[in-house]
């Protein structure tokens, strides 16, 4: 759905590995028969856990709970999706895009917690959390996965933007060292508290912050991914590392021990259960649960789904996730993780490139990855304890920045200046008001986009294209027709291909008779317009499609709004006008 997912871009070929195999085109599976990849898995869950540890930690501080909820969250998510399949490669767990939300859901429930404390509205965040997973596990069930891809390409963008921004103002007062309480849950409150982190945070502990955060920015450089080792460990890793041994070195234990990781020696000791019964009893907090259900539900999704995609295209192995099976391991995740006091569940974009890149081949990589975090927890808790709160912070800095990073808006830039407004628009009224808000307002702006689309074209056809039909057809399936002559398919694209309808051209192609091996998209002359979304997915569907040739015609005849190739596209009506004649 997009190139850039999270905090990594999915198009960065120079770190991808090499696709293997054993010479027969044999592709690793899930399931009993992936067992045979141990090898390459147990590596690969190892080096995952090692990034899966801090950042699963930032993520739950960054949500307003304690580092360990988020690590019992990677842990129910890898034992369970190496079960329930769906993708191949992707590493799940608690997620950055989903912490604003969880802080601002739990602050309206009863009240946030921090690193240390677990907030009044906690044991009721498990209940909607719950209510999101059994709620995930219907819509797999009625397949209403591929709904995710409606929203705009750019609003998506601009809502994980959003979340950048609103994670790396949430990660200020770890970064910082500040050991206050920290009273602010909306945007503006957090920066109207920056003075006051910064007058009483702790210098030294800020230092180590500081040079954790020069650290992740180095070893991400292009210069040091050259060395093999900076693309097979993360950036996230070194911070650890550093700033472990700068924190061990300065004794910044002897200082306060409250400037690390506090691990509790049971750490199952102290699991809220949902408070389904206070949920219940108090139906004033009702409307704030469904709002955060809804919130909780369209974030999972869209975030989700795109995720998974993405990491499709750098598998080496040119495997395909199946939505649904996603969606429904996110669900029955999500409902387990809620009961053993756990946060959301979801595929990550940093943990599943780490995976890749460190050989793994199946979910199994998850499943190990859990292992290995319970050995952490267990058998090795001191190790955790030696990572100070300002290398977590400085995680979330980079990872807040990464999701917010100027190259979006310049890459938005290229296929058309619309793309940056939508951009722009959904980010600005999400720190005004809240991420579900912002991204209802930059979907109806997408639509009023498509409706003046729709207008300059009826109007240059002169009433052969009526407005009110082009405005509905926005809604209806793109493809008119299948033309199918021998192995030969001709799809013929005659409505709008915008994002409101270009799921149902995904279906289509995946109803083909299986025998066909060359397809052909025709966009015929009736079809008004191809918004961003719908290229984007189009030449996705040309990519990663391999069980047959995949070809797009009529995108030359029609007026690209830039030269970017997936510009927006407005059929020339003055070249019809012409060979009408």
């Amino acid at each position: 759905m997009r190139s850039q997912i999270g905090n990594f871009d999915v198009n960065d070929s120079s770190s991808a590995p090499p696709a293997a195999g054993n010479g027969n085109g044999e592709k690793p599976q899930n399931g009993i028969p992936g067992l045979k990849h141990w090898r390459y898995d147990l590596l690969a869950g190892f080096v995952v856990s090692l990034v899966s540890l801090p950042l699963s930690s930032g993520i739950a501080i960054a949500s307003g709970a304690p580092p360990v909820y988020g690590i019992i969250s990677s842990v129910i998510a890898g034992l369970v999706f190496p079960f329930v399949k769906g993708s191949f490669v992707t590493i799940s767990g608690p997620a950055a895009g989903l912490a604003p939300a969880l802080l601002a859901i739990m602050a309206a429930l009863g009240g946030a917690g921090d690193a240390d404390h677990v907030g009044h509205g906690y044991d009721l965040l498990l209940v909607v959390i719950f209510c999101v997973g059994v709620l995930q596990v219907i819509m797999a069930r009625l397949k209403l996965a591929r709904f995710a891809a409606i929203f705009p390409a750019s609003v998506v963008e601009g809502m994980l933007g959003a979340i950048g921004v609103l994670i790396l103002v949430k990660a200020l007062p770890l970064f910082l060292g500040y050991l206050g309480r920290v009273h602010a849950h909306e945007f503006f409150e957090f920066l109207e508290e920056i003075p006051e982190w910064v007058e009483h945070g702790d210098h030294l502990a800020a230092g180590i912050g500081a040079a954790s955060l020069v650290v992740m920015f180095a070893a991400a450089s292009k210069t040091a991914r050259k060395l093999a080792i900076f693309r097979v460990i993360p950036p996230h890793m070194f911070a650890v590392v550093v700033g472990g041994a700068m924190g061990a070195v300065l004794g910044l234990a002897d200082m306060n021990p409250a400037f690390l990781i506090q691990v509790p020696a049971d750490p199952f000791s102290g699991i809220h259960p949902p408070a389904f019964g206070d949920m219940v009893s108090h139906p004033e907090l009702w409307k704030a649960a469904i709002i955060g259900l809804i919130t909780l539900t369209l974030i999972d999704g869209v975030e989700s789904l795109a995720t998974a995609q993405a990491i499709d295209r750098i598998d080496p192995f040119h495997r395909r996730s199946e939505p649904n099976k996603v969606l429904q391991a996110m669900g029955i995740s999500n409902v387990l993780s809620s009961l053993a006091g756990g946060l959301t569940v979801i595929p990550g974009g940093v943990k599943s490139k780490t995976c890749i890149e460190a050989g793994g081949r199946t979910l199994w990589a998850n499943f190990y990855n859990a292992f290995f975090l319970l050995i952490f927890l267990f058998i090795a808790p001191a190790l955790i304890g030696l990572i100070p709160k300002a290398t977590l912070g400085a995680i979330l800095v980079y990872t807040g920045w990464k999701m917010v990073h100027p190259s979006i808006g310049r890459h938005l830039a290229k296929i058309g200046i619309e793309q940056v407004a939508l951009y722009t628009l959904t980010i600005v009224v999400t720190l005004v008001t809240d991420l579900l808000i912002g991204v209802i307002v930059g979907t109806i702006a997408k639509y009023l986009l498509i409706a003046t689309y729709a207008a300059r074209a009826s109007k240059a056809s002169k009433g052969a294209l009526p407005l009110g039909g082009l405005l509905v057809d926005v809604f209806r399936d793109p493809v008119g027709r299948v033309d199918q002559d021998g192995p030969r398919a001709v799809v013929h694209i005659t409505r709008p291909l915008v994002c409101f309808n270009g799921y149902k051209l995904h279906d289509d192609l995946e109803h083909l008779d299986p025998k066909i091996t060359e397809v052909v998209i025709e966009i015929d002359d009736s079809s008004a317009l191809i918004d961003h979304t719908a290229c984007e997915a189009m030449f996705s569907e040309v990519e990663s499609t391999k069980n047959r040739t995949l070809e797009i015609r009529g995108l030359e005849n029609m007026h690209a709004l830039s030269s970017h190739r997936e510009a927006v596209r407005l059929q020339d009506v003055r070249r019809l006008t012409r060979r009408a004649r």
